[in-house]
């Protein structure tokens, strides 16, 4: 998934930990087969080839991601789109070769394909079907933390009863630490990624950070952010991180990105209308706004 992923388990000894371990390493590597687009013959690559031509018959866990995150889309009104795999390498790479942002007729031509409404689904037959040619869906934006929730699952099955999944920031811990004590978590600072800003004592819940500190540009003394607004095609600025602290990993990883591109404002408004979800955003000024309910250390 081009992340890299560190599992923690309590176990009675570590023969144990280890086989547990390398339960939930081969539940990722399944996932990734199922979702990733770099191989021509997974099932995402299958929907995007036949983009506007036909639908396609996926496995129902391929159908019921698609169509969770379709739900996502839907609430946060398109700020989040699987669709968003149609936007071309060449206007967003991200890599030092780019000196100058693409012009926003450009930009606003080539997001016209990224439109969470043309991916038709029938549950009967369990279908995918993207309506315009050229589209293309990705999992980028909700695969670590499903994969991370999904690894987590098996291992509760397999009785182990507390642990950490940790996909490069996005986890998900249950449990307590072999003292008793709540698992203790830091917020990076995305000013020094490696450093936390702040700690919190966390069980049974997830918490994903999307920030412009993992992967961004400087054009002209300016930072921008590899998070792209699907309406405009261009990055959002104005906000160095977001963290979403959730029940579920799936559902935390893909409410990161949306509350930037919403913004402070409409993003905070958002997560106070969903229970058992919290947030802290960090602006360019490093001021901190926070949801209703959250106690920083």
């Amino acid at each position: 998934m081009g992340n890299n992923f560190t599992i923690t388990v309590v176990a009675g000894n570590e023969k144990t930990g280890n086989e547990n371990i390398n339960l939930a390493i081969e539940e990722i590597r399944r996932i990734e087969k199922l979702f990733t687009t770099y191989k021509e013959d997974s099932q995402t690559n299958l929907i995007n080839q036949n983009a506007g031509i036909q639908p396609v018959k996926v496995d129902p866990e391929v159908f019921n991601l698609i169509e969770r995150a379709t739900g996502i889309s839907k609430i946060t009104q398109g700020a989040f789109d699987i669709s968003y795999g149609s936007l071309d390498k060449s206007l967003w790479n991200f890599d030092k070769t780019m000196t100058s942002l693409p012009d926003p007729q450009t930009a606003k031509k080539m997001i016209h394909l990224i439109d969470y409404r043309n991916i038709i689904l029938d549950k009967e037959n369990t279908t995918v079907f993207l309506k315009e040619k050229g589209m293309r869906i990705g999992f980028g934006g909700i695969g670590k933390g499903y994969a991370a929730e999904m690894a987590k699952q098996l291992l509760l099955k397999n009785n182990v009863q507390s642990g950490i999944i940790n996909a490069s920031g996005d986890l998900s811990a249950w449990g307590l630490q072999p003292n008793g004590t709540k698992w203790t978590i830091g917020v990076a600072d995305p000013n020094s990624p490696n450093a936390a800003f702040s700690y919190m004592e966390i069980s049974n819940k997830a918490v994903a950070t999307s920030g412009n500190y993992e992967k961004f540009i400087t054009i002209n003394g300016k930072k921008y952010s590899h998070t792209i607004d699907p309406k405009t095609g261009l990055p959002i600025t104005g906000i160095k991180s977001v963290t979403i602290i959730a029940s579920n990993a799936e559902f935390a990883d893909a409410m990161a990105t949306p509350i930037a591109v919403m913004g402070i404002k409409a993003g905070l408004f958002l997560i106070d209308q969903i229970p058992d979800l919290y947030c802290i955003i960090i602006d360019d000024n490093n001021k901190i706004y926070t949801s209703k309910n959250i106690n920083l250390k």
